[in-house]
């Protein structure tokens, strides 16, 4: 499958369940190009963007691992065009 390069948008209400983001993460450290976490105090939320470059169902399968979490809403933009290979 071709590699595809993806935002995944991920909005955490419950703290209870950032461990668990964090583990899932590291399981999937080998696609991932780099993350930002923003805690947003005022409303009790962190948002944290993850852009990311494997397989569709690679990033499909993060996405929803994540998304099923308790308090976590997730939502995937992919590219139009597959990720460059490396030479």
């Amino acid at each position: 499958m071709e590699p595809r390069l993806a935002l995944i948008g991920i909005i955490v209400e419950e703290t209870e369940s950032i461990e668990k983001i964090n583990s899932i993460l590291h399981d999937y450290g080998e696609y991932i190009i780099g993350r930002m976490g923003v805690p947003h105090a005022r409303c009790h939320v962190s948002v944290i963007s993850v852009i990311i470059d494997g397989p569709g169902d690679i990033i499909s399968a993060l996405s929803g691992k994540l998304g099923m979490l308790p308090g976590v809403s997730t939502k995937t933009i992919y590219s139009k065009t597959s990720a460059p290979q490396a030479e």
